[in-house]
């Protein structure tokens, strides 16, 4: 298997999953919703669903670009969420402060990952 099959499916399971978890878990990820953005719940919701949407187009070579322009547009629209995490850290001090921070940058690398893997 190729390392770049093995990336994409690599890169799935990571989108799959953790849209799959904004529905087993959505009182974490709204949370992190910064309180300028209106509804909450139903950001968590939709965001979820496009991760999971991304995760199975990556998949297929026909829907790959699109689904990796697609994640990559989803990390920049929750980004604000995961500042808002590192600021607010009071808010989730089940999560060491420094995971807190190092979400930021792991920001960018997810960015190169779908970029390198699937656009």
């Amino acid at each position: 298997m190729s390392k770049i099959k093995i990336s994409l499916y690599l890169l799935a399971a990571f989108f799959g999953f953790a849209g799959v978890m904004h529905f087993v878990n959505p009182l974490l990820f709204v949370r992190a919703v910064p309180s300028y953005l209106p509804w909450p719940m139903a950001l968590v919701l939709i965001s979820g669903f496009f991760e999971i949407l991304g995760a199975l187009g990556v998949l297929w070579p026909r829907t790959r670009k699109a689904a990796g322009y697609g994640l990559i547009a989803l990390l920049i629209a929750v980004f604000p969420a995961n500042l808002n995490m590192a600021l607010h850290h009071e808010l989730f001090s089940d999560i060491p402060l420094y995971v807190l921070w190092l979400r930021l940058p792991l920001q960018l690398f997810l960015i190169y990952w779908v970029k390198r893997a699937a656009c």
